[in-house]
């Protein structure tokens, strides 16, 4: 099995007792991307260093990501060989960002896992509800001049009365700016 060097998308602990770190750099991809993988026994340089593996080892691993990482996933945790040495490969995948490890937010910038200020993490709330709801934040092919000005008076006055809104049409412009 060939590895490749760490990215945006994958993650090199030269142990299990980075667990913890392993953890944040699956919040952090999966904040990023979606999905990744994450390999311990692999030093960050690809230089494969494995480790003796058991099912406990498995398990631990799977209790610290359920215990430590919200929303909840259920990621592939298995043994595999590299350069015939025991290896932890960590396949996961979820779409219910933003993902917190440890109470934290964190993206993957290249190789690294940065912490999300609270004006990053609203950012990026903001950004993923825009993306969710996409009659309000959707890009449209047509322009001002394929707007009927009559149907757009009449559904700002009819906007007016309802209380939805508060201010006058002027122009198609004015009025899809507002």
């Amino acid at each position: 099995m060939k590895i490749g060097t760490e990215n945006e998308r994958l993650e090199f602990k030269k142990t299990t007792a980075e667990r913890d770190e392993g953890i944040v750099s699956m919040c952090a991809i999966l904040n990023k991307h979606g999905s990744g993988e994450l390999f311990f026994g692999v030093a960050p340089d690809c230089a494969v260093k494995g480790q003796m593996i058991s099912e406990k080892t498995l398990r631990e691993i799977s209790q610290a990501v359920h215990n430590h990482l919200e929303p909840k996933i259920y990621p592939k945790i298995e043994m595999v060989y590299l350069d015939n040495k025991q290896c932890v490969r960590v396949e996961f995948i979820g779409n219910e960002t933003p993902y917190f490890a440890f109470g934290r937010a964190y993206i993957r910038v290249a190789d690294e896992d940065k912490a999300m200020s609270r004006a990053q993490l609203e950012d990026y709330i903001l950004q993923k509800y825009v993306q969710d709801n996409t009659w309000d934040g959707g890009l449209s092919d047509k322009t001002p001049d394929d707007i009927d000005e009559g149907v757009l008076r009449d559904y700002v006055e009819r906007a007016n009365q309802a209380g939805r809104i508060n201010f006058p049409h002027k122009s198609k412009v004015d009025t899809l700016v507002r």
